[in-house]
This record gives C-alpha cells, structure tokens and sequence, in this order.
C-alpha cells in the first residue's frame, strides 16, 4: 500500500502538467481557421533569428534515409529533388513533410519546388512539348488543359511549386534559351502563360514566372549578358505578360534572374524588386531567386565586393528565398548590426505566406500510393501527343505534296540528323538518349506499317563538319521514291550531362545558319531530283533561305514531347491537319536579327531605298531585303480558309470600352480545319513610337469543310494605350486601325476606329 502511494504521489505532478498542456489553446499558427495573416504574426513571434534565417534558404532534399543527416530537426524555405523516380519522390516527400512538421521545434513544412516547363522534371513524368512548341499552338485553353495534368501529377509526388513559366521573349535568336520562351511577342506569352498558370493552379500549385524581369535579349544573344533598353521598352514589352500574370492570377512566387537591364543589376535592384514588381505591379507573394543569381552581384556583375555584401544588397533590394549559399551569412550581419531585422522579418512574412495560402500546415503532402495511376497515364501521354499535333507550323507546301498518299510510294527514304532520335529540350527529365520518345522514324514506320518500305540514313550528325556520311544518305534517297529530311538543332536538360547541344541553355549560337555540314546534307539530296521534305526540329528559327527555296515542303516542330515523331509522321500522312502558327519570325540570316514583327516604322521601311540582291546591290541591307524568311502568325493548313467579312461593334469608343470584332470565316477545302483568327493594332499618331502592328487579340476555331464560322474577338480599348514621354500609361485619342488576318503579313480586313 505504500508502494501504490509513493507511485501515486510521484506522478501527480506530471498528471498534472499533461493537463494544463492539454487545456492550453492551440497556437494561432496552427489554427487552420485563422486569418493567414494572424497565423504568420503568430508564427513570426515565436522564431528565432536562425530559424527565420533558414526560411530564407533552400536545402536540396537527399533519400528518405538522409533525412534527417540532413535537416537535423530544423526546417527551412524550400526544397528540392531532381533526380528521383516520381514514385520515390513521393514517397520521400512525404516522409519529409511528416519530419518537418512533427520531428522540428516549430512544425513549419518546407515549399517542394520542381522545374516543369514541359512537365514535372521527375523521372517518369509525362514529357508534354517544350515552351515555344505550347506558344505556337495559339491555343491557351488547351495548355490550360495540360497544366492541369501536370499539376495532378505535381500534386501526388508532394510539388507545391513550379518553377515555370518563363515570360522572357524571343527577340534574340541567337539565345540559347528561345525554346524556353512562348516566342516573340508579350500578348501572345501573357495569354499562353496565364493558361499554363491557371492549370496549375487548379490544384493550388503555385507557379513561379520568371525570369524577371528583361532576360530574353542579352547582348550576342549570350546567356546572361547585359540587356539593353529604356524604360518604355522595359514596361511596353518585357514587362507585359508579368503584368497580366500577377493582375489575373496572383502567383505566389516570382522568380528573379541573372542578368542585368541598362547596367544594372536585377536581383540586386530594390527599383525592379520591389519599386516595379510589388509597388507598379502589385505582386504579393515571395521573390525565389534564380539559382546562383544573389551569389553573382559579386562574382559576376561586380556590384558587391563580398558574399555579404551581395546577400545583404539582394535581400533589401526584394529577393525573399535564396538558392545558392550567400543567404547564410545574415545571420551574422544582423548580430553585428549591419543589416536591419526588418528586412529578414520582411522576407519572412512573405515566404510564411505562401507556405499557410497554399495550405502546407493543414493539408496532405504527397500521396504515393496514387503515383502509379497519375503519372504518365495513357491519357497524360495522349494530350501530350494532342499538344504537338496542334504545335507544328506547315511553312511551305509545294503543289500540295502533303499529305503523302502512301499509295502512290513504294519507299520512303528518312534521312537526316534529326531523323532517329527524339529531341525534348533543355529542362525534360531524359538523358540524352531520349530513348523514352518516338522518333520521327519510329513514327514514319508506325503509319506506313508493311505498306511502305522505309530506308534509313542520318547522312551527318547536327553539329560537327564530318560529312563522310553525306553518300550514305544520297544512296537511301536514290534508292527510294521520295526523301524525308529531318534538320535542326538539338538540346538536353542542363543537369544531365547534355553533349554537342546546339540550343538550351547556356548554348548560345554566334551564327543562325544550320549548324554543322546539314545544308551541305540537303543539297547533296536535292541533287538526286527526288521530291524533299523538310522536317525542321528544333528549339529556335534559323536562317534557311535556300530551304525555303528548294524544299518541296518544309514542317516546323519545335520540340514536340514523346509522342513527336508519330505527331509529324501523322501530319505528313494526312492523319492530323496541321494547324500551328509561327510565334517567332525565322530569319533570312544571322545579320537578319533581329526580325520580330512588331518593330516601329522606322526600324524597316526607309523610304528613300529599296532593298538589294546580290546581283542589284542597294541601300538598306545591300543584297538582301530585312523582313522575315516566314513572319510571326504565318501557318498553312491542309484546309482553305476564306475570310468572308468583319464586323465590328463600333466605330467610336472610350477607354473603359470593349472592342468587338465578328470576324467570318469559310472553309472551301475538302477537310475539317482549324484556324487561328489574328487581330492586330496600330496606333496611326502617337507622341511616342508605337510598333508597326501589335498582336491584342487571337482565337482557334475548328471550321468544318465546306460550313462557315463566326468567331469573335474582344480587345478592351485601354490595351491600346502606351507609356507616354512621362511614362505615363496613357490611351492617347485618336485613331486606331485594326488589322485582321491568318498572319501578321496576311492582314485581310483594315477598319479604323476613333478612340475619344
């Protein structure tokens, strides 16, 4: 009995402390029903500075069995893992979220961010078509619609945040980052990135639009070389389709980028960090900072002198979350008083934000055990294959060659460096094999089946100035009724051990002219006097005069996916009606850039000189003339396209109206088609230069052979406007023309309305 006492007596105390734990109400921070903004005060009070510091950094993730040898029971900004199956990603994910909200001092879960432009970069993913091939399309609802599928894929392996899209604009070619970009022109990377945005977001994934601001045309076109330009070009152009996303759709993260605009740079410029982005535009959420961008201010630029120096300038100028190291030395610079707590406190708030908006405290993380069904399901890869079929451009098609009737060719020779292998892009989870596609060989030999023969010779790689393999090709050609020559360029994601890329990241070109001994390849072919087909791959337009001239049909397909080579064997054979359209403009050659379309009035269209050939050498460019090989909007169809007559609402408006064009259209062809409707504006008298003709309006129409549709566009009146010499955003009074067509160049209907 007095064993039983003594017992009794000792653990009152402790039955008494359970209790009052017990009772004790639960922390704001953890109360799923409280304001986000009380949850993140909450939260905020109770860290220390480490703690806080570590919300600033990004720690890489290892194996479920690193864990915690990594972490060691403190929680940090972010994470992430690029090397994993998507299976074990999750699973490790998972278990990594569990330990960072049950296993640390606070319980504060990590935000898991993953490359996916062209889907998740997680082994095992679907491989949906790169950037520029989604921008060509011209058909947001459609990518919305695979967002939404790589999101549901995100959402399983534990993704809370896509480091995509990417609103730079491919204005210079030279750049080994164009396939990146949704092309060369900001309404057009605004429409298609808000889709690719919206998907994601259906599944509160936040995506994080990069890179800002102004990274797209560096000087030589080399990757993170300064960007030149004035302020109106700043907000008129590269700052657009930022300000439609943040507007329209209230991203969580915004990504900040190497490079510098006018001299200074921009992930250490409180001006473009925070004036612009959260002050003009609005932004609320957290700044990620490109990998390696904060360490640059000194490595690179040279506007700090040490790593603190350049942490403590990032920091202040606007960059939340840091990826490289830098951010560790705050730390101490708060301890010793060189850096105010208020600007980590700041930061803080911001990525404190994001974590309890996108729910991280409340909700599931991964869900693994739905990985196997999600995942690059057959019907993921079906979409993928729908996207490339909608992509690819038909830019000549002589004498209606295509669709090849597979009844009249006994053989068909696929040739060509581009011929056998698929080619994904920079930023797609494959090795360089990329045995994981179908290649336009395999394609060909899926369609023709036993019917055709199918004779195979890549005749030169897509690189080097071998050309001992040329005869080869030539042999395969003469032997066979018709050749299929796939050129162009290849790239493989960076962190992969990518081999003799000629395009992707880092890999910028000093010349536009096919790489390597490829014209030498198609001029030994042409030779042969068979017909030829043209199947240009690739991550950006290059400078191809003489296929153009020569070819008997030339196809685009910026990098199309797995299902790539089946999407252009079906599209020369007749099965899918081609119905891309260029968004950028190729070329005439490398002294030809730049050649986007909307260029002011002065910039080519000299009055006094007409432009040369080399047999009649003139002013301008002496012996070439500067518009585009093919210009932004141009597409051919399998389908003839009539556009009958255009309406418009009115002739007269005010700023807050809204523009309303009826535009109809006829298919005469004997096939259902899809039509891409352009509306495009000029300003006739402007204070400031205004581009020659500005893209405000597209929609894609299925139109049935022989019937007739009437598609509608809508433009507010206050996208007319401009940065006046106050810069100032100002819809200046008075007239406007409206130009309407199937391209920039094929304008079929001009109306001028009155804007008072």
């Amino acid at each position: 009995m007095k064993k039983k006492l003594l017992i009794v007596l000792f653990l009152l105390p402790v039955l008494a402390g359970f209790a009052v734990h017990k009772d004790d109400p639960l922390p704001i921070y953890k109360n799923r029903n409280a304001p986000v903004k009380d949850r993140v005060e909450d939260l905020l009070s109770k860290m220390t500075l480490k703690e806080k510091i570590q919300q600033l950094q990004n720690k890489p993730a290892g194996k479920i069995n690193e864990i915690e040898s990594i972490f060691k029971g403190e929680s940090w900004g972010c994470t992430h893992e690029m090397s994993m199956k998507a299976k074990d990603c999750a699973e490790m994910f998972e278990k990594l979220q569990d330990y960072m909200l049950n296993k640390t001092r606070l319980g504060i879960p990590l935000l898991t961010a993953a490359e996916g432009i062209e889907g998740v970069l997680q082994n095992e993913s679907t491989i949906f078509p790169h950037a520029l091939a989604q921008g060509s399309t011209f058909n947001p609802p459609l990518i919305q619609k695979m967002t939404e599928a790589a999101g549901e894929e995100a959402k399983v392996m534990g993704i809370h945040q896509i480091l995509s899209p990417v609103f730079d604009l491919a204005r210079e070619l030279r750049w080994g980052r164009v396939e990146e970009t949704y092309g060369e022109d900001p309404f057009l990377a605004a429409e298609i990135g808000l889709a690719f945005v919206k998907g994601y977001q259906k599944h509160n994934i936040t995506c994080t639009p990069k890179h800002f601001l102004a990274h797209g045309s560096p000087s030589g076109g080399l990757n993170c070389a300064n960007v030149s330009g004035g302020e109106r070009e700043l907000r008129s152009v590269y700052m657009y389709p930022f300000k439609r996303v943040i507007a329209e759709t209230n991203p969580w993260s915004i990504m900040s980028c190497y490079s510098a605009y006018d001299g200074l740079a921009v992930s250490g410029s409180p001006y473009y960090m925070t004036d612009i982005l959260r002050g003009e535009l609005g932004f609320k959420g957290y700044v990620y900072s490109d990998w390696g961008s904060v360490e640059r201010l000194m490595t690179f630029h040279h506007a700090a002198a040490t790593r603190e120096d350049a942490a403590r300038m990032s920091l202040i100028a606007g960059v939340d979350l840091n990826v490289d190291s830098s951010y560790e030395t705050l730390e101490q610079m708060v301890k010793d008083n060189k850096l105010d707590i208020i600007y980590v406190d700041q930061a803080v708030r911001r990525v404190l934000t994001t974590k309890f908006s996108l729910g991280l405290f409340d909700g599931p993380t991964a869900e693994p055990s739905k990985v196997a069904k999600v995942v690059r399901s057959a019907e993921k890869v079906a979409l993928s294959k729908a996207v490339a079929d909608e992509s690819a451009i038909l830019v000549k098609n002589d004498n209606n060659i295509l669709p090849l009737n597979l009844s009249k060719y006994k053989s068909i020779a696929v040739v060509g460096p581009n011929s056998a292998q698929t080619i994904f892009g920079d930023y797609s989870w494959t090795y360089p094999d990329t045995k994981e596609g179908v290649s336009l060989l395999e394609g060909m030999k899926q369609v023709a089946g036993s019917k055709v023969e199918i004779r195979h010779a890549e005749g030169c790689d897509w690189w080097s100035r071998d050309k001992s393999r040329i005869q080869e090709a030539v042999s395969a050609v003469q032997a066979s009724d018709i050749a299929i020559v796939a050129i162009g360029t290849r790239s493989t994601f960076l962190g992969r051990s990518p081999k003799n890329s000629t395009s992707g990241e880092g890999f910028d070109l000093s010349s536009l002219e096919l790489p390597g001994v490829q014209e030498d390849l198609l001029k030994a072919i042409k030779a042969t006097g068979k017909p030829m087909i043209v199947v240009f791959i690739s991550g950006k337009p290059l400078a191809m005069p003489w296929v153009k001239e020569n070819a008997d049909g030339v196809l685009v397909q910026w990098y199309g996916g797995e299902k790539q080579g089946r999407t252009v064997a079906d599209i020369l054979t007749g099965a899918v009606n081609p119905s891309g359209k260029l968004n950028v403009s190729f070329p005439r050659s490398t002294g030809n850039t730049p050649c986007y379309y909307n260029h002011f009035i002065t910039d080519r269209e000299e009055p006094f000189d007409r432009p040369g050939t080399p047999d009649d050498p003139k002013g301008h460019y002496i012996f070439d003339k500067p518009d585009p090989l093919w210009n932004f909007g141009y597409g051919l169809s399998y389908s003839n396209f009539k556009y009958i007559d255009c309406k418009l609402n009115n002739t007269d408006f005010s700023v807050n109206d809204i523009i309303k064009a009826e535009v109809e259209v006829e298919n005469t062809g004997t096939r259902d088609g899809k039509e891409v409707v352009q509306l495009y504006i000029r300003d006739k008298y402007s204070s400031v230069a205004t581009p020659i003709q500005q893209l405000k309006g597209f929609k894609k129409e299925l139109i049935k052979a022989g019937k007739k549709a009437k598609i509608t566009i809508e433009v507010p009146v206050s996208e007319l406007g401009l940065y006046n010499e106050k810069m100032k955003y100002v819809v200046e009074p008075g007239e406007f023309e409206i130009q309407i067509g199937s391209a920039s160049d094929a304008i079929v209907f001009n109306k001028t309305i009155t804007v008072n």
